[in-house]
């Protein structure tokens, strides 16, 4: 597919997807969301990637929030559909393998709310991020005041979300928002070296590790442990067990295949 809104790479293992408006820093528009989901469907059905990272274009935003010019002229019913949670970010949401935010500098709004919907979150130290949506009348309808709470716990998050303010890398990092912070100029390098590193683990693996973890903010706990002993024993059926149990043994490099 020839992209009009992303740059889409496969690097080694590592698929890479570079939201492309720098112009309007990276917000997101109707195109970009279809894109996205397009991307991240190809690369759900690519054996040879294991790993995918997200990133801005340009040094100022990750992606700066939604594009407001399409919510001129938009009623109730029309942004529900829009906006209905199993069609927003519709295959980041059901996507199995692990996904790294490399944040640049604004994620506001929407691309806040992308970001606490990926699996690892690292940020420049130059990053800003919030939920600004009071400030246009709006609350935030991608998944901010549901994602954001867990995150950082609900005082935190109603100050975020009702103030409208932004909070610099270090405080996200503080609060849990994000996970790491590196300077700018280590952004690239660090987020790519911890998808290589991750990339060399069994795929099969990698999918049922993320279930697993994802689950434990929907699970109490009893369920939660539960579903850990079932997958945990899953893992036992798998060929990428024997080779990592073997290779452990032999002391040498495991050789996963994903089976």
């Amino acid at each position: 597919m020839q992209y009009e809104t992303l740059i889409v790479e496969k690097i080694g293992k590592v698929g890479k997807i570079t939201i492309n408006r720098p112009e309007k820093l990276n917000a997101m528009n109707q195109t970009v969301r279809d894109e996205l989901d397009h991307a991240f469907a190809e690369f759900a059905q690519d054996s040879d990637v294991s790993v995918v990272v997200v990133t801005g274009a340009g040094e100022k935003a990750f992606i700066a929030g939604a594009d407001i010019n399409e919510f001129k002229d938009k009623n109730a019913a029309q942004m529900y559909e829009d906006f209905r949670p199993d069609k927003v970010f519709h295959e980041l949401a059901r996507f199995q393998k692990p996904v790294i935010a490399m944040i640049n500098g604004y994620a506001l709004g929407g691309g806040c709310e992308f970001a606490m919907a990926c699996d690892i979150r690292i940020a420049s130290e130059n990053a800003k991020l919030g939920q600004p949506e009071i400030k246009l009348g709006i609350i935030p309808g991608w998944g901010g005041t549901q994602r954001l709470p867990r995150l950082i716990g609900e005082g935190k998050a109603m100050w975020m979300i009702l103030s409208g303010e932004m909070i610099d890398a270090k405080t996200a990092l503080e609060w849990g928002l994000v996970d790491f912070v590196v300077k700018p100029e280590e952004l690239e390098d660090f987020t790519m070296n911890m998808a290589n590193k991750i990339a060399e683990m069994s795929p099969i693996t990698l999918k049922i590790a993320k279930e697993a973890v994802r689950a434990a903010s929907t699970l109490g706990l009893k369920e939660g442990l539960e579903l850990e002993s079932r997958l945990f024993a899953l893992t036992f059926s798998t060929e990428d067990k024997e080779e990592g149990v073997a290779a452990f043994l032999e002391k040498r490099k495991p050789e996963f295949r994903g089976r």
